[in-house]
C-alpha cells in the first residue's frame, strides 16, 4: 500500500478549506494536522485550546496527541464522536476530563490518555505500578461505561464488571501541597 492510498484531501468536508485552515491557523498549530470529512487529527501542534471546534460537531474522530491541552480542556458538544485520544498532553485531573466527556461525547466508545499525569502508568512515572494503572481503568469505566477500548486495550467483562462494583472507590486522590 502507497502512502498517499492512507491519507485523503480534505477539501470538501465539514466546512470549506478556508474555514478549519483559519481555525488552525488561530490555534498556532505548527505541527501534523489532518482533517477529513468527520476526523480530525493535531498532533505535535502545540495546542493549548480547542477554541472553534464547536464548528465540527459531526466530528467522530479526533486525535489530539503531543499537545500541551491541560485540565481547563473543553470540548464542545460531539454528539457523534466515538474515538479520542489525548496522549502526552498536561491532563492530571481525572475525574474533571470524565465527567466531561459524560456530558458532551455520549457516543465516545474509544479513549487514550496515555502520557499524562491523569493515566498513572510507567510512561509517566517509575512510582507507578501495574495496580495503579488497573485502579485507573476501573475508575475511567466506572464513569465512562460504554467504552469499548481504553489506552489500546480492549474493555474486558471482567473490567467492566468490577468497574460497576468497585469503580467508585476507585479514584485517585492528589495530596494537597501546602
Amino acid at each position: 500500500m502507497k502512502r498517499d492510498d492512507l491519507w485523503t484531501p480534505a477539501p470538501k468536508c465539514v466546512l470549506p478549506r478556508w474555514d478549519w485552515q483559519c481555525w488552525l491557523e488561530e490555534q498556532a498549530c505548527s505541527g501534523s494536522r489532518v482533517l477529513v470529512q468527520d476526523h480530525f487529527s493535531c498532533c505535535l501542534c502545540h495546542c493549548r485550546s480547542l477554541e472553534g471546534l464547536s464548528a465540527f460537531r459531526s466530528l467522530e474522530e479526533l486525535i489530539l496527541d503531543n499537545n500541551q491541552l491541560g485540565d481547563d480542556l473543553v470540548l464542545p458538544g460531539l454528539p457523534r464522536l466515538h474515538t479520542l485520544t489525548l496522549n502526552k498532553n498536561r491532563i492530571t485531573d481525572l475525574e474533571y476530563l470524565l465527567d466531561h466527556l459524560a456530558e458532551v461525547t455520549p457516543a465516545l466508545e474509544y479513549l487514550s490518555l496515555l502520557g499524562n499525569v491523569a493515566c498513572p502508568n510507567e510512561l509517566v512515572s517509575l512510582e507507578k505500578d501495574e495496580e495503579d494503572y488497573k485502579r485507573y481503568r476501573c475508575f475511567v469505566l466506572y464513569k465512562l461505561p460504554n467504552l469499548k477500548f481504553l489506552d489500546a486495550q480492549k474493555v474486558t467483562r471482567q473490567e467492566r464488571e468490577e468497574a460497576l462494583v468497585r469503580g467508585a472507590f476507585m479514584k485517585v486522590v492528589k495530596p494537597k501541597v501546602s
